[in-house]
C-alpha cells in the first residue's frame, strides 16, 4: 500500500511535519511515528493506513506503486531500486 520511505518523502514534498500529517489524517502523532519507523511496507490498522493515504492524496501527493505509471501531470519523485556501485580502490 505505502512504504515508510514514501510516507516520509510525501511529507517532505508537502513541507509538513508528523504532527501536521496526523492532523490531516485524523490519527495520532504516535501512529504516524510508528508507521514511519516500519521497515518497508507500513504496517498498522487498515483504517489508519487508509486515512493517511487519503490525506496525502487530498494534499496533492500521488503515491506510485512499484512498476506503476503516473497518469496525472505534475512534478514528482520516484525512488528506484539502487544500482550497486563498484568498489573504489583506495590507494
Amino acid at each position: 500500500m505505502i512504504t515508510s520511505a514514501q510516507m516520509r518523502a510525501a511529507r517532505a514534498l508537502l513541507g509538513i511535519d508528523q504532527r501536521e500529517l496526523a492532523k490531516l489524517a485524523g490519527v495520532s502523532v504516535p501512529t504516524i511515528q510508528r508507521m514511519e519507523a516500519s521497515g518497508g511496507n507500513v504496517r498498522g490498522i487498515v483504517e489508519s493506513l487508509t486515512r493517511v493515504v487519503d490525506a496525502l492524496n487530498r494534499a496533492g501527493v500521488e503515491l506510485i506503486g512499484e512498476h506503476a505509471r503516473s497518469e496525472d501531470g505534475g512534478r514528482g519523485v520516484r525512488l528506484r531500486q539502487a544500482t550497486p556501485q563498484p568498489a573504489r580502490d583506495e590507494a
